[in-house]
Formats: structure tokens, sequence, C-alpha cells
């Protein structure tokens, strides 16, 4: 068992929602000074980058099941890692949640709540949620193996990219652990379903369509 790594997950999943979700909150109290399509994919996608910084060395920097279940698809981590990193990914966004009630409101976390926009059908939503999951796990897949150097920039400006296209339509979860924090915490757990499942058909999805890349593009033998 790797508790080092399972700790760094916590840990750094915790720091990645933390921030995360404090943006939801800061952006309530600020609105409609500063617009929240701005501070709100930006907050997440620092967050993400900082996580990285922090804690990415020691596990490798999932801090997202749908990240965690891809990996394993590919070899990356063992299955029982996977349920090891799953465990402390939820943990750690629940702990950043609690952070947020306690230090601002219950009414603070479930404003970031995902849950499909207005006009959205759950199945859009579910859709939405699938097709930009798939295409974050493809560029994580494909920047940590073919350009390690640029990893950790690339991933959390894909992660803004996708907030800015699907935040209004869905909430932009693209991580079930992101989405469990807040439903749990702030008191809403109807959609929850839909950030489940999509996420993780997105995941297993993504790291299919990096194999075939990763096949297609391999030099002949």
């Amino acid at each position: 068992m790797n508790s080092r790594a399972y700790a760094a997950e916590l840990l750094g999943t915790f720091l990645f929602m933390v921030i995360g979700y404090a943006s939801v909150a800061a952006f309530g109290v600020a609105a409609p000074a500063i617009p929240g399509l701005l501070v709100v994919p930006f907050s997440f996608g620092f967050g993400l980058l900082a996580a990285i910084f922090a804690f990415g060395h020691v596990s490798g920097g999932h801090f997202n099941p749908a990240v965690t279940v891809a990996a394993a698809l590919d070899g990356r981590t063992t299955p029982t890692d996977a349920v090891g990193y799953i465990v402390a990914q939820v943990a750690g966004a629940i702990a950043a949640a609690v952070v947020i009630m306690v230090a601002v409101s219950q009414a603070a976390v479930a404003a970031g709540v995902t849950k499909p926009g207005e006009g959205i059908t759950d199945m859009g939503a579910l859709i939405l949620e699938i097709v930009f999951t798939a295409g974050f796990i493809a560029v994580i897949l494909a920047a940590t193996k073919h350009a390690p150097a640029l990893a950790a920039l690339a991933i959390p400006i894909t992660l803004v990219a996708i907030h800015f296209g699907i935040a209004t339509l869905t909430g932009a979860s693209v991580n079930p652990a992101r989405s469990i924090g807040s439903a749990v915490v702030g008191g809403d757990l109807n959609a929850l379903w839909i950030y489940l499942v999509g996420p993780i058909v997105g995941g297993i999805l993504g790291a299919l369509v990096y194999r075939f890349a990763a096949a297609e593009a391999a030099p002949p033998a």
C-alpha cells in the first residue's frame, strides 16, 4: 500500500478543490463586480496547477477519479492503488468543501454544486460531461507521456478551457471528486449521478482514444 502517494492525492485534491470552491464563494460575495466566468475557471485551473506542483511528484498528480480510472486502464497504476487514490481524492474534496462551509457558509458550498444549466437536460449535461472529460483525459495521458516537461501547464490550461466551454451548461465538473465534495457538503445530491457517470465514462473513452492515437502514431516495427 502506497500510503505516501494516497496522502499526496488527498492533500493535492484538497488544495485543488479548496481554491476552486473558495472562488465560487468569493464570486458570490463580489458579484456582479467580477464576472464569475472569469473567476471560477481560472481558480480551478490554477488550483490544479498548484496541486500538481505541490504534490504531483509524489503520486503522479491525478486529483480526479476519472484520471485514475484512465491511468489504470493504460497500465500506469494498479487497480489497488487506483482504489486508494479515488478514496483519497473524494476525502480531499469533501474536506475542502467542509473548510468553505465552516469559514463561509453551507450556501456558499451549495452555490458550487454542479448541475445542468438553464435549458440543459440531464441527458444533455451527461453527454457534455462525457465528451469533455474524454478530451481532458486524452490531453492528460498524451501530455504526461509525450511532453512531460509541458504537462504541468498543458493540463491546467485545458481545464480552464473546459470551464469556459461548459461551465454555464453543466458546471464543468469533469471530475467526480469535485462534484461529490460540493454536493455532499452543500446538501444537494439531485444531479450528482450525472457527474459520477459522465466523467467515469469519459475517462474510459479518453483512455481508449489515447491508446488508438498512440498506436496510430507509433512507428512501424
